[in-house]
């Protein structure tokens, strides 16, 4: 096990999917500098007696939110070598696209400031570049969450780009012809800060979103914010916080909420869940295992309670998951955690890059007030 102090709050942490640059993975911060108060000036004594009261005073100073982008580079031995760093507003969420093996890395990143960052990976695998800044909202604004379409088809170009923002809005960006990505659609979809927003990886169509209005909703982007699919409103108690579409099950899909529990739905029935993972702590994210051969686990980051590896029985190959989850005697079980953190377990991804023989596949978390970042295997 391998740590790391970040020096700012940590947040978010993305392995690379990329075929050539595996060992590469990103650590995002989240720095909120406390601007004081402006002095009062008051009236002197004596003068303008008849005002009886002092005049308001100034306005305070807008918050600054700042942050880096962390790169690291993973060596065989668990260990890591810090790369490079890139300042920006504060990072909410970051995703690499999965792309084909010709082309370079790509790096999105979702700001305080209401931008989408794009950033390329250089040739040496030793920095980012910034390629593109989209503008999604004003500067008061924060881009909260972002997902690629593509997961599942990687790609010589771009894939589209779904954004939540502070706001309550959802924002569709789509790649151009040779101009990047912009925005081509927003609608209001929340009353509260949706906290994710993720894809459909099965459907090019099809987007979910949740946040603290207690709901999960599911988009056709191409009707836009007229009418969702479905609105589920049985988070009774808590806000969704992430979500995630199985890359290797089609209908499959798993909500975290600050309700501590991980819940599993089919998208076919999407307002009943297939089983729900008690994970404690409230489920800030949850990543699927990227092999077919680890389907059943889903990698947990469960904010007060550190960060686990929770097993779910979707039965074998060629079995129907969503009905054999629906019906087994033990429909999920925590199989590892990892409790090193000692602060907020925010962000955490699994390796590409495969198991180490019974080892496990190597993670990488990060966690918020005590700026901690760890590799371990799960």
């Amino acid at each position: 096990m391998a740590g790391f102090d970040t020096d700012w709050p940590a947040d978010s942490a993305e392995f690379c999917p990329h075929p050539n640059a595996q060992e590469i993975f990103v650590i995002g911060t989240y720095k909120l500098e406390h601007t004081p108060e402006t002095d009062i000036k008051g009236v002197s004594e004596g003068e303008n007696d008849d005002i009886g009261t002092p005049p308001p005073p100034e306005p305070k100073k807008a918050q600054t939110r700042r942050g880096k982008c962390l790169l690291f580079r993973a060596e065989d031995d668990d260990r890591f070598t810090p790369l490079h760093e890139t300042e920006l507003p504060a990072i909410l969420d970051m995703k690499w696209c999965h792309r084909t093996l010709s082309t370079t890395p790509i790096l999105g990143i979702a700001d305080s400031e209401g931008h989408i960052t794009i950033h390329e990976l250089n040739d040496e695998k030793s920095q980012l570049r910034q390629i593109q800044s989209i503008s999604c909202a004003s500067s008061d604004v924060l881009c909260l969450s972002l997902d690629w379409s593509n997961r599942r088809n990687p790609m010589d170009g771009l894939g589209s780009l779904i954004v939540s923002q502070s706001n309550g809005a959802l924002s569709v960006l789509q790649p151009g012809d040779g101009t990047g990505l912009t925005v081509t659609d927003s609608w209001h979809a929340h009353d509260y800060e949706p906290w994710i927003a993720a894809w459909d990886y099965w459907d090019p169509h099809v987007v979910y979103s949740g946040g603290d209005d207690l709901k999960m909703k599911g988009w056709d982007i191409r009707i836009g914010g007229s009418a969702p699919l479905f609105v589920n409103k049985k988070f009774d108690t808590a806000g969704v916080t992430t979500i995630q579409s199985h890359p290797h099950m089609e209908h499959i899909l798993a909500v975290g909420s600050y309700d501590s529990a991980v819940r599993i739905f089919d998208t076919r029935k999407p307002l009943v869940p297939l089983t729900e993972a008690d994970v404690g702590g409230g489920a800030w994210r949850v990543k699927w295992h990227p092999s077919a051969a680890r389907k059943d686990d889903l990698l947990v980051a469960c904010m007060h309670d550190g960060f686990k590896v929770v097993k779910f029985d979707f039965g074998s190959i060629g079995e129907d998951p969503s009905a054999t989850l629906r019906h087994s005697k033990q429909p999920w079980e925590t199989v590892k955690r990892f409790d090193e953190h000692t602060s907020l377990a925010y962000g955490v991804d699994w390796s590409f890059a495969g198991d180490k023989g019974g080892d496990g596949t190597l993670v990488a978390s990060c966690s918020f007030y005590d700026h901690a970042m760890h590799l371990w295997r799960g």
